[in-house]
């Protein structure tokens, strides 16, 4: 047998425990609201070599590629616990196993791992709670995408409708449409069919009422049924507390603005500031795309060499809000056609730091460039430090906290060599260390983050959602603090 045979029979070894692992998965998640993690990517509906490539992935990390030969005993011992929802990250079991020295069985240790989730600890599962989406665009249609995705065992967030207003004929086919396929995200994972007598979209068995209104004073939600929901504001019409409070009408008890918020709105960064919220808070923002890349690599260098000051340019892809071609806008700049220049324009990241992240005195300015590319971007901070360090040390420092810290949904880590911006489109974090962009030079830093800031963004709304609706679930194994 030559060595590409021995190859060839090692990925169909592979290829055969992974589609072993896939009815597991969906069992978990289906019956017990339990999403199954390797190293903070979700496996659920994932096909055979998704998990196999997430595995491999896990080679830019680590150091050393994960099998399924490693983590397939941990998802195996998983099936014989009393679990309650829960999210377990079995790559992060297989690692702290190997590195345990107590010569515990894999059943054993596992139990122990995840005993937070079994048992007389475990979370009761609830009834769902109602989400609104107010608005249909690019954000809009994300967030919708991750809410039937989400959906599972129906325990969790439900969409209920979108509100919007109407465009036309056939507006509900057309904007079925577009959530059915985009050109950035590609095609809809799913099925989706529209009951135009009813205004309904059915995606994935999720019925979703579609709502013309030209202003929220319009709508009264319970006669759809819908109570206590969480409305997403995607449209930015309204940014400070007497606009957004607009939309608390009846069947609607809490709003979040996938925007910036202007006054004494909280501007939300999940992961580092959600546990600020107050349970009695009914208006809240999930800040900016640029905001959630930077703030958590910025609290992790805060947390770990102090910072004193910094300034962070981001390099952004071009938004509907620019022109395809010059034409009059209210902004000096963004009038000019968006396809076929860079575009100085402001960006407000920097100064919404001080909101996400009071504890950090240090002053943070910033400038933007969009760019003729339509998704992904790229944040340069530049960072004076309250120590020196080395390259080396601070790499494996956010190696780290990329793998095992609180901020582990939110901070990837990269080492490919020849990454580009579109490889990180669909990035579920909210930034992206390039390490081999990175520069330190004593107390200067400079750190390259990419970010998708459609997608990424919208997985930190979905994340702010889920923590204030109850149904955000803990993982395990627990982050290290």
């Amino acid at each position: 047998m030559t060595v590409n045979d021995d190859s060839f029979t090692s990925w169909k070894n592979r290829e055969e425990i992974a589609e072993s692992m896939i009815p597991v998965i969906g069992k978990l998640h289906r019956e017990r609201d339990v999403t199954v993690l390797l190293h903070s990517r979700s496996l659920v509906n994932k096909s055979v070599v998704s998990i196999l490539k997430t595995h491999r992935f896990a080679r830019q990390i680590a150091g050393e590629e994960l099998s399924v030969t490693d983590t397939l005993p941990f998802l195996q011992a998983l099936t014989t616990l009393d679990l309650g929802p829960s999210q377990i990250d079995i790559g992060m079991l297989a690692a702290t196993y190997a590195a345990d020295e107590r010569g515990l069985s894999v059943e054993e240790f596992t139990a122990e791992a995840v005993s937070g989730a079994t048992g007389a600890n475990k979370i009761k599962r609830g009834d769902g709670r109602d989400v609104v989406l107010y608005g249909f665009g690019r954000i809009g249609r994300l967030v919708a995408r991750l809410l039937i995705e989400k959906a599972g065992s129906g325990n969790g967030l439900r969409l209920r409708a979108i509100v919007v207003r109407r465009g036309g004929d056939q507006d509900i086919v057309k904007r079925a449409s577009l959530l059915r396929r985009d050109s950035i995200h590609g095609q809809f994972q799913g099925t989706i069919t529209v009951d135009e007598a009813k205004n309904t979209i059915v995606a994935n068995g999720n019925e979703i009422k579609v709502i013309y209104a030209n202003d929220p004073s319009e709508v009264d939600y319970t006669a759809y049924g819908i109570k206590d929901a969480i409305l997403i504001d995607n449209t930015g019409k309204w940014r400070d507390r007497e606009g957004l409070s607009k939309h608390l009408r009846p069947g609607i008890d809490k709003v979040v603005l996938t925007a910036p918020g202007k006054g004494d709105v909280p501007n939300i960064v999940h992961g580092v500031n959600h546990d600020t919220i107050k349970p009695d808070e009914q208006i809240l923002s999930c800040a900016s795309c640029t905001t959630n890349a930077i703030v958590p690599p910025l609290k992790a260098m805060a947390d770990e060499y102090g910072v004193l000051r910094g300034h962070v340019e981001t390099v952004h892809s071009f938004t509907n809000d620019q022109n395809l071609l010059d034409n009059y806008h209210k902004a000096d700049r963004r009038g000019r056609s968006a396809p076929l220049n860079m575009v100085i324009t402001e960006t407000g990241a920097a100064s919404a730091v001080a909101k996400a992240l009071p504890e950090l005195k240090a002053p943070i300015t910033g400038s933007s460039i969009r760019v003729p590319v339509p998704d992904v971007s790229i944040a340069i901070l530049s960072l004076r430090l309250g120590r020196e360090a080395t390259r080396d040390e601070v790499l494996d420092y956010l190696r780290n906290v990329s793998l095992t810290s609180p901020l582990k949904r939110q901070i990837d880590f990269t080492t490919a060599p020849d990454a580009v911006s579109s490889d990180f489109m669909g990035s579920r974090h909210a930034s992206i260390v390039d390490a081999g962009a990175t520069k330190v030079d004593g107390d200067n830093a400079i750190l390259y983050l990419w970010y998708d800031n459609e997608f990424g963004y919208s997985c930190q709304v979905i994340r702010v959602v889920q923590h204030v609706s109850g149904v955000e679930y803990p993982t395990y194994p627990a982050p290290a603090v």
